[in-house]
């Protein structure tokens, strides 16, 4: 080529690195999302695991403290979800429980007889535990690394 131009060769290959890089990250991604779902899991179980009473007997967890262990139903309704894919690059996964009065411990409110919670929070205290260890953020930070170590 004269004139002085520049000659690129190997677009081809290039664009393979490209994808491959790609499609690693994703996984990786993936992987990080599952991990730090299982990560919140035991920490949400852990945080009903605090406190804990016989059945029938009125020793309430103190309000703005985790519920109380009685039976266990809440602790082992406590399920992940997911990753599932949330747009390009994204991965989502959902954790909690699925006994239904998990949300009104959480959150407080009216019970299903009448009665008034006070809210016991237990998932968004275990999650922010997480982040400020920053647990969280060394799963990702791995995978990544070791994705693109390859």
């Amino acid at each position: 080529m004269s004139g002085g131009g520049v000659q690129i060769t190997g677009l081809t290959q290039l664009r393979g690195a490209f994808v491959a890089l790609e499609n690693d990250l994703q996984r990786a991604t993936r992987t990080a999302t599952a991990h730090a779902a299982h990560l919140a899991e035991a920490a949400i179980k852990q945080m009903l695991t605090t406190s804990s009473h016989e059945k029938g007997t009125p020793t309430p967890s103190a309000p703005g403290e985790p519920p109380s262990l009685v039976s266990g139903t809440l602790r082992r309704s406590t399920k992940v979800v997911g990753p599932v894919p949330a747009g390009f690059g994204r991965w989502l996964a959902e954790v909690g429980p699925t006994a239904v009065y998990g949300r009104v411990q959480e959150l407080g409110g009216t019970a299903g007889h009448g009665s008034e919670l006070p809210p016991r929070p237990y998932v968004q205290p275990a999650y922010e535990q997480l982040v400020a260890s920053g647990a969280i953020s060394r799963t990702y930070h791995l995978a990544w690394r070791t994705a693109l170590a390859h």
